[in-house]
C-alpha cells in the first residue's frame, strides 16, 4: 500500500511506518534489545518485490538500508534511513530427493529444523531455535554440527537478493557475487531467500555436563585435553559464568559460578557415553542431561535465553589451545573478573577446517578454537568496552582472527580494522572491489561494514 505523506514513500504490499506511527515500534524491536535501530521509514516487507521495491525507492533517495528479521545479528544500529522487516517472509520448500531446502529471508532455525525432520533431514543451524536462518548463514554459520559438516555457508546452493541499483538476483556458485555474499553479514544486498543443503540426520546424543565451582578449573583443563583426540563427529563448547542472584532463577542455581560443557555427536548412544566418560570423571556433576535425542529436541543442548535481552561480546579464533590460554582466559572471566561475562570456548577444526566451495568468505579456517565472552552493555558503556578489550587482549598472542557469526553489538567499535579481522587480506580486497562494483554509495552500511574502494 502507498502511505499519504508529504514525501514520496514506496509502494509496496506491506505496511509502511515512520517514526510516531502505530506499529513503529513494534516493527523495530528484535531479540537484541541492546541496540535498536531508529529509522526514518519501516517497511515491512511481505515478499521479495517489497524488498526490491524498497531498496529501490531507497537508492532513488539516497537512504542508507538495515534489514532485520529476529533481531538477533544487530550490530551496527540505523540511525535514520530505512529499515526493511522481512520476518513475515516464512515459505520454507523442501525438496527431500535433492536433500535441499529453500527458506525465505524470516524463517527461523526452528521451523526449518521442524520443516525438515518430516522428510528425515535436518539443516546446519546455531544454537538457538529463534535466530534467523538467513542472517546467521550469511555470517558463516558455525552450528551444532560444524565438525563434521562444516560452515553452513559452504552448503549454499543458490541465494536469491536484492543488490544497491535495485535488482533482483539469482545467485549460483560460480557467479562472482556469490561467495562474496556468504561470509559478509549483508554487506551486498539484501537477500531474500537461500537454496540450502540438508543432512541425513534424525537424532543426536547430546545435552550438557555441568561442574559446580571449585571443579571448573579441572573440568576446563579435561575437556583442552579431550578435544584433542576427538572424532570429527562429535561438536562441543565448554562455557562459564556466575548464576544471577535473582528470583527469576532457580534457587540452587542462584550465585553460583557454573562450567557447562555442550555436546552434539551424530554417533550411537553406546559411542557417546564411551567418548563422554573421560568427562564424567572429573568429579560430581552438578547436572547431566546427555542422551539420545530427535534432532528437533536440539536446542535443549544450548538453552539459550528464549526472550529477547541486551548483550555485547568479543571473540577470537585461536590456532591453538595450551593450558596458559585457558588459564588466562578463566582468570580473566571468571568469578574474580572486573567484567560480569558469559565466557566459553567452543571446539572448531574437523571440517571447519577444510577448504571451502571456492570464493567463499568465511576466513581463518585454520583456527582449533573460538574463545568468547558475552556481556551485558549498560549506561557506562566504556567500562563493558574496556573490559571486552582486555580480555581479548589476554588470547592475542593465539589470536588469527574473529568469527563473524558470535560477535555481537558493539557498532560503536564496528570500524575498518575490526572488519579485516574476519579475512586475510586478499580477501578483504577483493570483497572491497567487489563493493565498490555492486554498492559504491555503501546503500548497505550498518553491519560490520566493508568500504567501497
Amino acid at each position: 500500500m502507498t502511505k499519504n505523506a508529504n514525501t514520496e514513500l514506496p509502494t509496496v504490499t506491506g505496511a509502511v511506518h515512520q517514526p510516531g506511527d502505530s506499529g513503529y515500534e513494534a516493527e523495530i524491536s528484535g531479540f537484541q534489545t541492546g541496540y535498536t535501530h531508529r529509522p526514518a521509514l519501516v517497511i515491512t516487507a511481505a515478499h521479495a518485490e517489497d524488498v526490491r521495491a524498497a531498496v529501490e525507492y531507497a537508492a532513488r533517495q539516497g537512504l542508507p538500508v538495515a534489514v532485520q528479521a529476529t533481531g538477533h545479528g544487530l550490530s551496527v544500529a540505523a540511525d535514520g534511513g530505512v529499515l526493511i522487516n522481512t520476518r513475515r517472509m516464512t515459505d520454507i520448500r523442501i525438496d527431500a530427493a535433492t536433500r535441499t531446502a529453500r527458506v525465505g529471508a524470516g524463517v527461523q532455525a526452528g521451523q526449518l529444523i521442524e520443516a525438515a525432520a518430516a522428510h528425515g533431514l535436518a539443516p546446519l543451524n546455531g544454537s538457538s531455535n529463534s535466530v534467523g536462518v538467513v542472517g546467521y548463514t550469511l555470517g558463516g554459520g558455525t552450528g551444532l554440527m560444524a565438525r563434521e559438516f562444516g560452515y553452513a555457508a559452504d552448503h549454499v546452493r543458490a541465494i536469491e537478493m536484492v543488490t544497491a541499483d535495485g535488482r533482483a538476483r539469482r545467485l549460483e556458485p560460480g557467479d562472482e557475487l556469490f561467495g562474496a555474499v556468504l561470509g559478509t553479514g549483508g554487506n551486498f544486498g539484501i537477500v531474500t531467500a537461500l537454496e540450502l543443503e540438508l543432512v541425513p540426520v534424525t537424532t543426536v546424543y547430546g545435552g550438557q555436563l555441568q561442574f559446580d565451582g571449585p571443579l571448573v578449573p579441572q573440568a576446563l583443563e579435561a575437556w583442552r585435553l579431550w578435544t584433542t583426540h576427538l572424532p570429527e563427529q562429535l561438536t562441543s563448547n565448554i562455557g562459564w559464568m556466575t548464576m544471577p542472584n535473582i528470583p527469576q532463577f532457580p534457587e540452587r542455581l542462584r550465585g553460583r559460578f557454573l562450567a557447562t560443557v555442550n555436546i552434539t555427536y551424530t554417533g550411537s548412544q553406546a559411542e557417546g557415553e564411551r567418548l563422554v566418560a573421560p568427562l564424567r570423571a572429573v568429579g560430581e556433576l552438578f547436572a547431566d542431561t546427555l542422551k539420545l535425542m530427535p534432532y528437533t529436541d536440539s536446542h535443549v543442548i544450548y538453552n539459550d535465553p528464549p526472550h529477547p535481552h541486551p548483550y555485547t561480546s568479543t571473540n577470537a579464533l585461536l590456532d591453538e589451545l595450551p593450558a596458559d590460554v585457558t588459564d588466562a582466559f578463566l582468570e580473566a572471566t571468571g568469578p574474580e573478573s572486573a567484567l560480569p561475562v558469559v565466557a566459553g570456548v567452543r571446539h572448531m577444526g574437523g571440517a571447519l577446517g577444510r577448504p571451502g566451495p571456492a570464493g567463499i568468505a568465511v576466513d581463518h579456517r585454520g583456527a582449533e578454537y573460538v574463545a568468547r565472552a558475552i556481556a551485558l552493555p549498560g549506561p557506562d558503556a566504556a567500562t563493558v568496552t574496556d573490559g571486552l578489550e582486555r580480555i581479548r587482549k589476554t588470547v592475542a598472542p593465539w589470536t588469527i582472527g574473529q568469527n563473524l557469526n558470535f560477535l555481537y553489538g558493539g557498532g560503536d567499535q564496528a570500524d575498518e580494522a575490526q572488519t579485516r579481522g574476519f579475512y586475510t587480506g586478499a580477501t578483504y580486497d577483493r570483497l572491497a572491489a567487489l563493493k565498490s562494483k555492486y554498492d559504491a554509495q555503501n546503500l548497505f552500511r550498518f553491519n560490520r561494514n566493508i568500504l567501497p574502494r
